[in-house]
Formats: structure tokens, sequence, C-alpha cells
């Protein structure tokens, strides 16, 4: 067994000056404070990133440790967490042992003192065959459906830590920064939600504090908070953190925004969700590896999307990916020795979104020859195949209901690909919708959809899902479960490689 070593990267605290809106005036306090919990995300086998957030200026400090009582743990000093990052920090754990469970404990330190501890627990990857086990989800507070404290929270936080899993991969809208909340909403029962409001929650996202205020309201839920100290993540974004169907270059013309132009919008909100989410480095598209077994490639279909419209030119370049990244996932897909490619997508390949009378996605209901932003995704699916990339399953949210599709290219109007699996969940507390229409492009042939009776259906009515992915070390079988908010399994399918 390695010993853990003392060496660290510090990866720079990114901020808001928002107080928080329950409790008292944090500075009246004799010590410094943590205020929303710890996270810990993009785990390694040797490295982890660690984040925190103080009510001051202070010093992150992390103790880390095989035990839980931290007998034998080392001290990092993390970042100085300063109003320039909204007194937010993460930390570089690096030099960790492979394939165990570590606990750490963050405190702030002042010229004077230290705060009390926060405590968190994560599980570093394998470097050899071993089960793995995680889950996913996305959509959080959407719709107009916040925390309810009345009904437990986001419990379905509860359903997923349950099953202790490695890591959580959040498929994108992990906040709803365009979608503000009123403090009650009738339920067509009779009953009346009741959200949690803060002030950044009364309006659209603009600048950057109220940015950083949608990524706050989040962890004023105590489920979340646990979650997060338990179950370390993998974040992308999707088009939530920013605006609803945003793409780069856009203007909007909707009378709640000031500031029209899309591109600073998501300047600020980028700026926000880095600060706020455990992701490690300046790209939303990376790739973390999970022993022999599984490697993770995160996608980021929002940055280098083309303009929504009607996604059916024959011959422009169109799509969501853009040259560089798809040149990337290429490579990274062809050099992968693992088992299983997992492909994280925030926009499912074969659904048809609509955006008005334009399209958000990458189907636009042809259902021929791939036009558009598919001919972009037809030629990853046809590069995997010439180069022998095997074992690819697409996960994603969006949709806001949760279904299993299988890709058939005998069954294409495409066909030059391997067979393929994509799994659709979510959401995790927002408006249930649904479901969508798939196009047959690519094949995709429904093998299990479970969607509410009416659009917008709220989180009290139980249409909220995400799903379990497990490994077997011994026979590296992949088995997917789609679950409700409860962690009832509606489908259960499972791959051999």
């Amino acid at each position: 067994m390695q010993p853990m070593n003392r060496r660290t990267v510090l990866l720079g605290g990114l901020a808001a000056g928002a107080t928080l809106p329950l409790g008292a005036p944090a500075l009246a306090r004799t010590r410094p404070r943590l205020t929303h919990g710890v996270q810990s995300g993009d785990v390694t086998a040797r490295e982890a990133v660690v984040w925190a957030r103080a009510d001051r200026p202070s010093r992150m400090l992390v103790d880390v440790a095989r035990r839980p009582d931290f007998r034998g743990a080392r001290r990092i000093r993390g970042p100085y967490l300063t109003p320039e990052t909204d007194l937010t920090g993460k930390a570089l754990l690096r030099g960790l042992p492979a394939g165990e469970e570590l606990h750490y404990r963050v405190t702030l330190a002042d010229d004077r003192t230290e705060s009390a501890p926060v405590t968190g627990r994560l599980r570093t990857a394998p470097h050899h065959r071993a089960d793995i086990g995680f889950v996913w989800s996305g959509d959080l507070a959407g719709q107009g459906w916040g925390i309810n404290p009345e009904l437990g929270g986001y419990r379905i936080f509860r359903s997923m830590a349950a099953l202790d899993p490695d890591f959580f991969l959040c498929s994108g809208d992990l906040v709803y920064a365009d979608g503000p909340l009123t403090e009650t909403v009738a339920l067509p029962d009779g009953r009346t939600w009741r959200n949690l409001v803060t002030p950044e929650k009364t309006k659209v996202a603009e600048t950057l504090a109220e940015y950083r205020g949608q990524f706050r309201y989040n962890l004023h839920d105590e489920n979340l908070r646990a979650f997060n100290a338990r179950v370390p993540m993998i974040y992308q974004w999707d088009d939530h953190e920013v605006t609803n169907n945003w793409y780069p270059g856009e203007i909007l013309d909707l009378p709640q925004y000031t500031e029209k132009r899309v591109d600073v919008l998501a300047s600020r909100a980028r700026r926000a969700m880095f600060e706020y989410t455990p992701i490690r480095g300046e790209n939303v598209y990376r790739k973390l590896s999970y022993g022999p077994l599984l490697d993770v490639f995160v996608l980021d279909m929002r940055t280098h999307k083309d303009a929504n419209g009607a996604n059916n030119s024959p011959t422009q370049d169109q799509g969501v990916l853009g040259a560089r990244q798809l040149a990337w996932l290429k490579r990274e897909l062809r050099r992968s020795k693992a088992t299983w490619k997992v492909i994280a997508a925030d926009l499912p390949l074969g659904l048809i979104v609509p955006d008005g009378t334009a399209f958000e996605g990458i189907a636009q209901g042809d259902g021929g020859a791939p036009l558009g932003r598919e001919r972009e995704i037809a030629d990853l699916l046809s590069y995997a195949k010439r180069n022998k990339v095997r074992n690819m399953v697409w996960l994603t949210a969006d949709v806001h209901y949760t279904a299993a599709h299988y890709y058939d290219p005998s069954k294409a109007a495409f066909k030059d690909f391997d067979s393929f699996w994509e799994f659709v969940t979510g959401p995790l507390n927002a408006g249930a919708f649904g479901p969508n229409k798939l196009e047959n492009t690519f094949g995709p042939q429904l093998q299990f959809q479970q969607a509410p009776p009416r659009a917008n259906t709220s989180p009290a009515e139980g249409y909220q899902f995400f799903g379990q992915a497990t490994i077997d070390a011994e026979t590296a079988t992949f088995t997917v479960n789609l679950q409700d908010i409860n962690g009832k399994t509606l489908y259960k399918k499972t791959l051999t490689p």
C-alpha cells in the first residue's frame, strides 16, 4: 500500500460576494465558518478535487486519511479563499492510494483561529479490475419547482446515496439560472407547493453575482449537501446553467433579460460554474479513467454549438462538439483500452428536441441520411467503427423523463456504425415532460420509457428519475437500472462486452 504524499496543486477559488439569506451575518462569528458543506470531484486513481466555501477570507486546509478518525492524516494547505472567487476554493489532492475509501476534513484558518471542520468521503478509482458503481441524472430546481422542505427537499439524493455509488455523473442543468421561483405554486390536487426562495432566485440570472446565487441556492438543501460529502461528482453543463436552449452568438428577444447577449451571460455563468463545482481544469470536456473497465468521456455540447435553426444542411458544417473537441474525442476513444467507454452527453442523439420552429438537439425529424448536426455524429460513429472502438454506452438526461434506446444500424438510414445503447434519465427535481419522438437516422429502437401524464408534472407526483450503472469485475458486464425518486427499479438491462 503506497503512502499518500504531501504534494498538492491549488485550483483557485472563484467568487461572488453574496451573503447567505438564511441565518445571522457570518462575520459576527468569532471564527471562520464553512457555509455550504464540502464536495469532491473528478476523482482518479491518484488525485481528487475538494471544494469548499468560506464566510470570510481564510485559508482552506484539507486533512486526508484512510481512517474516519483521521489518525495518521496528511494536511494539505489549500488556496486562500477571497471575495474575488466568492470565497470558494478548490484543492487538488495528489499522491492518493488507488482503489481505496478515503476520508477528508476541511477547515478554514484566518489570522486568529480555525473553523469547525466539515468532513467528507471519497473512493479513488482502481488500478486493477474492481466492481464499479455510479449514478447519473440532471435537471435540478427547474420549471418553478425548487427546494420544498415540507416534502423533504431534494429527496432523490437520499435514494442515490443509499446505493453507495463511487461517483455521481451530473448530466447538466445542475441549476436553472433562467428559472425564477415563487414562494407557492398551486398543485393539481389542491395542495400547495412551497419553495424556499432566495433573492437570486426571484429573477433570471444576468450578473455574475446572480449566477453564483443559483449554485448557492441548491446547496441550502441538506440532502444534496450530505450527498456531496459522500459521493464525488463528475460534472458537465447543459443549457439552463446559462439560459434555455442557448448557443454561442445568440441575441435574446426576451423581456425578462436586460442583458441580451448570450455570450456575455455564458461567460458569467461559466465562471460561476467553475467556482461552485468540483470540476478540474478549464475545459468541460475531459476524460476520467476508472481503471481497466471504465473510461468516462464528458462532452461539452454547448460551448461550440451552432445556432438553432432548421438543422438540415447536407453540406454545411453544423454541430454540437466543434472540430477541436471532435478530434479530441476520436483520439481518446481510439487510445482507450478500457472495456467500457461511457459517453456523457448533455443532449440525446435520436430524440427530437424542438426550440420553437427550430431544433435544439441533434435530430431534426427527417429520418433519412445525416443532415446538419447529425453529420458530426455520423462522422464520429463511423470513425469508431473503423477504429474498432467497442462498447460505447451513451448516458444523458435533458428531456425530463427516462428511457432506453438501442441504436441498430440494420434499421437505420445511416448504417456505417456499430450498434450501441443510449440511456436517458432525469429530472432530479424539476418539471417532468415527454416523451419526445425518436427519428430514424441512426436507427434508435425504443426499449423502455416512462414519462409523466402531462407537461411540467411537479416532483410531488413522483416522476423524477435517475440511473444506476454497475460494472462487474469478474464478468465485465455493464448493468443499467433506471430508477424512480424512491429508488425503485423501473427497467434493467445488462450489457455484455
